[in-house]
């Protein structure tokens, strides 16, 4: 068993790693493989294995947020690794990028999710883990197996030791409510659903809250922050409509564009996201707080190294 990382997704793979680590019986250790990238002038690039890992089962760690480029490099150390002859290779994707992009919501656009998961495919990839789908349906694109850990699993035990009274659970539109309900139905407390309608993409031109806002702590659960424009409009509605605090809880923390002076100068307490996406370094963070999803990949990669059954790492 060998595992890499590619340029986005190293901080993320070594805390993988050192949790393998801490599950690992005895005689067993873990490291994290060695490779490098080579760049040329034009911005052409090429991934290569210091260490051989010939008939190895190889997982390769890689959020493919933007820019395209970390998509491009998976798909090359996936075919480098093919062509040195592993004998399996696993594509370890925290955040699988390109997944609201996965049926024709209008004439004459691409299914993006359909393409990435063809040419993760076609590069010679064996296998796919990865983390709150925009979309669940998106595991069907692919004909090989697919492994979709929730963040729930870290989400909503970290939400019960805040131990928050009036407890609401939001979904930001009308997509998320499936999501919403099923962290409502673990925190046992009510769902609010927000309506939107959008002008453009990442545009939103009205949102309106449906159920029972007045008194309570809500919190809005999403798989993704983007520009966080719908984030940051959803909680003026709902403090609007009496709600004590607005909080937020999201995976992927995207946060691109004018993401963070939003939530900087939201009425929004605090945010809570993962690690499946680096927080930008330069950027305020006073109001994320990050929640590592590192040990339950670590332990869905040794269950399925080892061909145990990683039903126990799902909540929902």
């Amino acid at each position: 068993m060998e595992l890499f990382a590619c340029r986005a997704s190293k901080d993320f793979a070594v805390k993988v790693i050192d949790g393998m680590n801490k599950l690992a019986e005895e005689g067993e250790q873990y490291h994290l493989g060695a490779s490098e990238v080579t760049l040329f002038s034009d911005g052409e690039f090429v991934p290569s294995f210091n260490d051989s890992v010939r008939g190895a089962t190889l997982f390769i760690v890689q959020s493919t947020f933007p820019p395209s480029d970390n998509l491009m490099e998976l798909l090359l150390t996936i075919d480098a690794a093919k062509r040195a002859s592993a004998d399996k290779i696993i594509a370890v994707m925290p955040y699988f990028g390109w997944a609201r992009q996965d049926r024709k919501d209008k004439p004459r656009v691409a299914i993006g999710a359909k393409l990435v998961a063809n040419l993760l495919t076609a590069a010679g990839v064996d296998r796919v883990m990865t983390c709150d789908l925009h979309a669940d349906q998106i595991q069907g694109f692919f004909d090989i197996p697919v492994d979709h850990v929730y963040a729930s699993k870290v989400f909503i035990p970290y939400i019960k030791s805040l131990n928050i009274e009036d407890l609401a659970i939001a979904a930001p539109d009308m997509g998320g409510a499936k999501r919403a309900n099923a962290y409502a139905k673990s925190l046992a407390c009510p769902v609010i659903i927000c309506h939107k309608s959008r002008e453009r993409a990442n545009v939103v031109a009205s949102i309106t809250a449906i159920g029972d806002v007045e008194g309570k702590n809500v919190i809005i659960v999403d798989d993704l922050i983007d520009t966080a424009g719908t984030l940051c409009k959803a909680a003026e509605v709902l403090m609007s409509k009496g709600a004590k605090s607005v909080r937020a809880c999201a995976t992927h923390p995207v946060l691109s564009g004018p993401a963070y002076d939003r939530i900087n100068n939201s009425c929004l307490e605090e945010v809570y996201v993962t690690d499946t996406i680096p927080l930008s370094p330069t950027a305020d963070t006073h109001k994320i707080k990050v929640v590592s999803m590192a040990e339950i990949f670590s332990a869905v990669i040794r269950k399925v190294y080892h061909y145990e059954p990683i039903s126990t790492e799902f909540i929902f």
